[in-house]
């Protein structure tokens, strides 16, 4: 039996997929709410000139604009329904994330089990509604004032046209936001990663295509373009293998009485991860770099003015920007983990329930002691996302790469990968077990 599990898991039992008749519903789910989402991000906003609109990002674009466009898989750019996508969402999320750290009521929420699970998820319901009414009416407003070539990007501004694109536009990320939870429940994965790794997968071909024309026109030959592949498919594999990597801080549990019966103690493990921070670190130090050089872009200062001269230092490639994104990110990658993992609660834990890590005491040395090995992975987790999202940032700057190869993307499109394809193979095992115990159960009954 563990041989056939161990080969479901390695993927080499393929007739149990072709068997797994519930894997193949969830999958098949999947691939229809993702078509659903992708045709929404061309059905346009009314009441504006697609024409103008696309002349006015192709001039103000190169900030945070190109940014929210990759994850919105194009969307922004064609001013859709789905314009914003799924980032109040996600903002939402993270600002619960940090006030429920910081507020001992909604900390004391979250360790009520389902039920504050539950009421968290609704109070960021509510903020993502909020977050998106407050971008959208502030986008609904910003294109009033943009003038194209031929004219307004609106066709008729006023009143009306701000409130139907605040109700178009929230209601997209309210249809977005359900949709990635019904595809967490009903499919494979986690639905609102999925949302943001079609978004940018959508734009790979064009990507590549363009990759291949810089080439055909001479940016860098033959040689240099299958070098470039080569690396990027080497920076790929180092992401899986550093996306895989953990410390496990090993945890004994002593003899215990239950009854009658003296139970045998128990040797378990907590599995730190080297990058707990995931891909927050990048996406915050891209938004606050990128703002100043959008905000310049949309208010039309002269190229003497002291704010257009910082943004021309904070454009991609330029020496500043690097040295600001590498700190930036290592700094939100230790203050995310800060916030996500706390040293103190888990000690606690550990000794309520009688585990102990070995040579450690109980308690406060226990936190110190993860606060410790916490601190050392991090440091290196966050120079792992430095050289990941720099090296991108070089060749951007060297050969003119697509934005679609920067680090962030990248990140997003394997660590996706990677844990949809990890419960897929949960999927696979747990339907082999149903197998095994269905065979063993008629075993029984014949005898």
């Amino acid at each position: 039996m563990v041989s056939a599990v161990e080969q479901l898991a390695k993927g080499a039992n393929w007739s149990a997929f072709s068997k797994a008749t519930e894997l193949k519903q969830r999958l098949l789910f999947v691939m229809g709410a993702l078509l659903v989402y992708r045709l929404g991000t061309y059905i346009p906003v009314p009441g504006i000139d697609p024409a103008v609109w696309n002349e006015i990002f192709t001039q103000k674009g190169g900030g945070i604009l190109d940014m929210f466009n990759m994850f919105s898989g194009g969307a922004l750019k064609r001013m859709t329904i789905f314009a914003l996508n799924i980032m109040p969402y996600i903002s939402a999320s993270i600002i619960m994330q940090l006030a429920t750290s910081m507020s001992t009521k909604l900390e004391a929420m979250k360790k009520e089990g389902e039920v504050g699970r539950m009421k968290i998820n609704q109070y960021t319901r509510y903020l993502t509604v909020f977050l998106a009414s407050v971008q959208a009416y502030g986008l609904a407003v910003g294109l009033e004032s943009l003038q194209g070539s031929t004219g307004s990007a609106v066709i008729d501004p006023g009143l009306f046209f701000r409130v139907s694109t605040v109700i178009t536009i929230v209601g997209g990320t309210v249809f977005l936001m359900w949709l990635g939870e019904q595809i967490t429940q009903r499919g494979v994965g986690n639905g609102i990663s999925l949302i943001i790794f079609a978004g940018i997968v959508a734009g790979l071909p064009r990507a590549v295509a363009s990759m291949l024309e810089l080439g055909r026109q001479g940016q860098f030959n033959f040689i240099e373009l299958l070098l470039l592949v080569a690396l990027i498919v080497g920076v790929i594999a180092f992401i899986v293998f550093m996306e895989r990597a953990q410390r496990r801080v090993v945890v004994q549990y002593p003899k215990r009485q239950v009854g009658n019966r003296m139970m045998m103690g128990d040797q378990n493990h907590i599995p730190l991860k080297l990058n707990t921070a995931g891909v927050i670190p990048p996406i915050f130090a891209s938004s606050l770099l990128l703002l100043p050089l959008t905000i310049v872009g949309f208010s039309g200062l002269s190229g003497g003015d002291i704010t257009s001269t910082i943004a021309r230092y904070l454009q991609h490639g330029q020496p500043l920007y690097m040295l600001l994104y590498g700190a930036l990110i290592a700094f939100f990658a230790f203050f995310y983990t800060a916030v996500v993992f706390n040293p103190q609660d888990n000690a606690d834990m550990l000794r309520k329930h009688g585990g102990f890590v070995p040579g450690i005491r109980p308690g406060t040395p226990t936190a110190e002691y993860m606060d410790y090995v916490l601190t050392r992975i991090t440091t290196m987790g966050a120079l792992y996302l430095v050289f990941i999202c720099l090296l991108p940032e070089l060749l951007i700057s060297k050969y003119s790469l697509p934005f679609y190869f920067g680090g962030t993307s990248l990140l997003i499109v394997v660590t996706v990968t990677m844990d949809t394809v990890a419960q897929i193979h949960s999927h696979l095992v747990a339907h082999q077990y149903e197998g095994l115990i269905k065979k063993s159960k008629l075993g029984g009954k014949r005898r």
